[in-house]
């Protein structure tokens, strides 16, 4: 049985006894255990799987936290279980806040059964973050949901791979929780922004601000839903009849579109060179594109017009390849993502360099008419 298969099992055991369960312990028994089995620790090794683990934290002794998972007799995750349903705000975690700061531990997962709430330490060493920087609710996930959630199986677990995973996850997080906001509440700042090209020059006056608050409000809430019905008019549009021929062609063409699905640091590195050339040229024009060892950034999604590409394959060697007036690729190792303004000059000039060719061509094809 394939793991996303087994969580969906546990998942339908959980929603017949969510109901049922009144105490901590049988949420422990009945839901808890059964989570941390999945994910292939067992749990009747002490070894493995170490229920109150006791230890002294300062003055306070006897300390316990409900579950310890252990990787050669260190701590590697805690658990700290509340009642089915039960509350998981932080205040209800001081336990292992506490334990945190004592083990080896880098994880700690705050869950009442149903919501399990991952926090590690990526603000302050050895103390435990505030938010979580992945949250599963075992009765409402997605197919992404439980790919992070693999990540933390006996078979897969890479301290060093889940931390850098967390990173992505706690900004992608915070950004959506905030473009959330924008939505039904655009700040002065953003709306500012997203109408500087309409106004003009005309100052940016209450009456004015309110009008563009909300045309933007307006526009949120009607590219949300037009997203929505392109998924709903291809989910619900027939495949047409083809021919053999054509269905091979047609074949190959959607494997090719579907295998390329850029991973959450080429999206990051994508959005921060289309913020770098905003000024130079409309984000619109500027392109990602597959390219087996590297993702192509094109201007004008032209493979001829190269703005750089990113070499990624490998997250803890990237490389991004920069174009000068030779047009031949430079590569150079970046420590992170954020290296790439380093590199905005370049990018920009790249990008001023085909508009003028652009320009200079036009003169000429006029004059040719």
């Amino acid at each position: 049985m394939d793991f996303i298969d087994q969580v969906r099992a546990l998942a339908s055991r959980v929603a017949v006894a969510k109901n049922l369960l009144q105490t901590e312990e049988a949420t422990k028994n009945a839901m808890v255990m059964p989570f941390i089995q999945l994910l292939g620790y067992n749990v009747f090794d002490p070894m493995e799987v170490t229920p109150e683990l006791i230890a002294d934290v300062g003055t306070k002794k006897g300390e316990k936290v409900d579950y310890a998972i252990l990787k050669d007799g260190k701590p590697i995750m805690l658990f700290e279980c509340k009642k089915s349903g039960g509350d998981l705000s932080i205040n209800h975690a001081s336990q292992l806040f506490r334990y945190f700061h004592v083990t080896e531990a880098r994880f700690g997962v705050l869950t009442n059964g149903l919501v399990y709430r991952f926090f590690t330490d990526l603000e302050k060493p050895n103390k435990m973050d505030e938010k979580p920087f992945f949250e599963f609710n075992i009765l409402d996930f997605r197919d992404q949901d439980v790919d992070e959630l693999k990540k933390f199986a006996k078979a897969a677990f890479d301290v060093e791979s889940i931390l850098t995973t967390a990173h992505h996850l706690k900004y992608t997080r915070a950004i959506q929780n905030t473009l959330t906001d924008w939505m039904t509440n655009p700040p002065e700042d953003f709306v500012r922004l997203v109408s500087a090209e309409f106004l003009a020059g005309k100052q940016f006056r209450s009456a004015v601000k309110d009008q563009f608050t909300l045309i933007t409000k307006r526009a949120f809430q009607q590219l949300v839903g037009d997203k929505i019905n392109e998924r709903l008019k291809g989910a619900m549009t027939p495949e047409p009849v083809l021919t053999p021929e054509v269905a091979v062609i047609a074949e190959d063409q959607a494997t090719a579109a579907e295998a390329f699905v850029p991973s959450t640091l080429e999206l990051e590195a994508f959005q921060v060179i289309r913020a770098i050339l905003r000024p130079v040229v409309k984000p619109g024009r500027i392109f990602i594109r597959d390219a087996a060892s590297y993702c192509a950034i094109l201007f004008d999604d032209n493979n001829r017009k190269p703005i750089c590409r990113l070499r990624f394959n490998n997250e803890s060697k990237l490389v991004i390849g920069v174009f000068g007036e030779s047009k031949e690729e430079e590569r150079v190792a970046i420590s992170s993502v954020d290296d790439i303004f380093d590199f905005a000059d370049r990018l920009s000039a790249c990008v001023v360099g085909y508009l003028n060719a652009g320009k200079a061509a036009e003169p000429a094809a006029a004059g040719a008419a």
